[in-house]
């Protein structure tokens, strides 16, 4: 199984099996309008990246990643038209049958809908008796949708630091999302900050690959002088230069380092090997 992570620019990063069906055909664009940023068969990696590349972007976070969700695979039986979700219960009952069925996703011509703690109060405040069957209630998708872009339904850990650009500052009772660690998600934004510097600095303008070349050389040889020292803090400070190096490398040669890292571990994530005097040796 394939799984896609599209980006539609000024709107959003998803993920999907079918790019056709979902992307052009329920969401309405055209193959120009969205770009696939990765694929791969891991659907916890393209989860995780999902989640990265929402808060590079600066969109909305998700609070459950792709591969924890629920597609209509549920007990629930909801009934999807082009205006509303109707779910098969009375009102009295459906508390109980959302709070069963946390994590369910489905999709509509609006956009995703998902049932968490938070979605779950604005359902029950929205809900509309069926004037054709009282043993059943629905919510208007246009408006459930509209909730999701406007309030704070998938508000995460991770969209805090981004907010407040990673300062380090963290709010009581926020959660972290799922499937990607908080230092991780702070990490995705530290790139943009390294690119913001670099670019303040006119790196990007007047440097190009060859000088980074031997600017990673230079912060390598460190980083080794200080292992074979066993000087902790300078193996961590020259750890993180070859990184800022290698950021503006990729950004120098064209791609970012976020594609750089999600090609390298694509190619890595199933590779198998042993250890050999301290090295690991692909078969």
């Amino acid at each position: 199984m394939t799984y896609y992570l599209y980006h539609i620019p000024g709107k959003k990063v998803g993920v999907t099996r079918d790019l056709e069906e979902r992307v052009v055909k329920q969401q309405g664009y055209e193959h120009h309008e969205f770009e696939v940023l990765i694929k791969s068969d891991d659907i916890e990696f393209i989860s995780n990246m999902e989640i990265a590349y929402q808060i590079k972007h600066g969109y909305r976070v998700d609070e459950i990643p792709y591969n924890e969700l629920k597609f209509n695979n549920t007990d629930m039986n909801i009934n999807i038209t082009e205006q509303t979700t109707t779910f098969p219960c009375p009102v009295n009952k459906l508390k109980g049958r959302l709070m069963d069925n946390i994590d369910m996703k489905w999709e509509t011509e609006y956009g995703d809908c998902v049932i968490t703690s938070e979605s779950i109060k604005w359902i029950m405040k929205n809900v509309q008796i069926s004037k054709y069957n009282p043993e059943r209630c629905y919510v208007y998708n246009k408006a459930f949708t509209r909730y999701f872009d406007n309030n704070d339904a998938h508000r995460t850990l991770a969209d805090l630091h981004t907010r407040d650009q990673y300062n380090g500052k963290t709010r009581s009772g926020a959660l972290a999302p799922t499937g990607i660690r908080q230092e991780n998600a702070r990490a995705i934004a530290h790139f943009d900050l390294i690119r913001e510097w670099a670019e303040e600095r006119g790196l990007y303008k007047n440097g190009d690959t060859k000088t980074q070349a031997l600017k990673l050389v230079e912060e390598v040889g460190e980083t080794c002088r200080a292992i074979l020292k066993e000087d902790f803090d300078e193996v961590t400070d020259g750890i993180g230069d070859c990184v800022v190096v290698l950021t503006n490398l990729a950004e120098l040669h064209g791609v970012s380092i976020e594609d750089c890292i999600a090609e390298a571990y694509n190619e890595i994530k199933n590779r198998k090997g042993k250890m050999s005097n301290g090295t690991y040796v692909k078969q």
